[in-house]
């Protein structure tokens, strides 16, 4: 098994967990023992990996991180189709909720109705009741019975209580040919002015 290497190609990556740790010299050079520790250094660095390179090296921008990503958008797309799928069947069901609270409505007024009819059928079922509503509104009565009305003044009216017959009477007013010939005479006594 090749150990994994580094996207550099500079050996085998670190796992996570582990520690680095000292990797001894593979290269086949002797190092020399009055060497000092930085050149023994220096020489196996260059050993390792290829001399670097004094030119500058072009760096790329990394990507700024977007706001929304593809899923999200695309997420958001079908969220979106999904709601306006909804509404209009939710639409119709909230007019059908409100057709069925009217028609139980008119429902329930219609059964006050029958029950009021019902039980004024059953009054006009009992003999007394017809012959007192023949009384009030027919003005009828049995043989025999004499039948006595009073007539009240009209509201609003102000009764004189001193002289009944004076209020029923009215002075005779003149004729229509009179009041006519009087205004023919009014007007041209003022165009003669």
């Amino acid at each position: 098994m090749t150990p994994r290497l580094t996207p550099g190609g500079q050996g085998p990556a670190r796992r996570s967990g582990q520690r680095r740790r000292a990797a001894p010299s593979r290269t086949g050079r002797p190092v020399a023992r009055g060497a000092t520790a930085n050149e023994s250094a220096d020489t196996r660095r260059s050993a390792n990996r290829p001399a670097a390179r004094r030119t500058m090296v072009r760096r790329t921008n990394v990507p700024q991180p977007r706001h929304f990503t593809g899923r999200a958008t695309v997420l958001l797309a079908v969220l979106v189709a999904l709601a306006l799928a909804y509404t209009y069947p939710v639409r119709v069901y909230l007019s059908q909720q409100s057709d069925i609270a009217r028609m139980e409505q008119a429902q329930a007024e219609q059964r006050q109705r029958i029950s009021d009819l019902s039980k004024q059928a059953a009054l006009w079922k009992d003999k007394k009741y017809i012959e007192t509503q023949a009384r009030e509104r027919l003005l009828m009565v049995h043989p025999g019975e004499r039948l006595l009305v009073v007539i009240t003044a009209p509201e609003g009216a102000t009764p004189n209580p001193e002289n009944p017959a004076d209020t029923r009477k009215s002075p005779p007013a003149d004729p229509w040919y009179e009041t006519l010939w009087s205004s023919i005479q009014a007007a041209d006594a003022e165009s003669d002015k």
